[in-house]
């Protein structure tokens, strides 16, 4: 098994590529060792010293080291291992009865907004997601209210340094493009 890895726009987080399907459908994440244990896959990069999250996509994995611990060619080879014996135990990528999801947040918009937020989602899904999977993260839509749509940023995007200029320059330059109503885009 070869596993390719990628650098991220945030230097505490890489991008591993296993050259197969990690979820069929929709993201998890863990945050902390306590909700990686709905993964057998995320449980098991957190046994690795200095993991301090983990975010699987369709095809990636992505994980975030602590910003105290070792630099990354110390921690690299421990992951890269995790992953190979993970995938060759033929263990499931998430614990029975656990469904990736992308939308675990209620999510809040006035009803009258109802055909904007159609636009934004639509936004999201064509033109900004498949970019910002390709850095190893992803971004949900959580709300929208008075011109301002709040997003979740998750992954590697999730503490990024550039994550802000992402929102204020890529994604709310978009939105305004096509909604000229939207006066910001705010994280979560």
């Amino acid at each position: 098994m070869f596993i390719q890895t990628e650098a991220t726009p945030n230097p505490a987080t890489l991008k591993f590529l296993p050259g197969r399907v990690v979820l069929d459908q929709g993201t998890f994440e863990a945050r902390d060792a306590e909700a990686a244990a709905r993964s057998p896959l995320a449980q098991r990069l957190f046994d690795v010293p200095g993991v301090a999250g983990v975010y699987l996509g369709h095809d990636f994995i992505s994980v975030t080291k602590a910003e105290d611990e070792n630099l990354w060619p110390q921690v690299k080879p421990a992951i890269l291992g995790a992953i190979m014996e993970h995938f060759q135990s033929g263990a499931p990528v998430l614990a029975e009865g656990t469904s990736a999801g992308d939308d675990d947040a209620e999510e809040f918009f006035d009803p009258a907004d109802a055909e904007t937020v159609v636009t934004i989602k639509d936004l999201l899904e064509t033109r900004v997601r498949p970019a910002v999977a390709g850095d190893g993260g992803d971004i949900t839509f959580r709300g929208y209210k008075e011109g301002v749509v709040y997003l979740e940023m998750k992954g590697a995007c999730s503490g990024c340094p550039s994550s802000t200029a992402t929102l204020r320059h890529g994604v709310q330059n978009l939105f305004r493009h096509f909604l000229p109503e939207i006066r910001e885009v705010q994280a979560i």
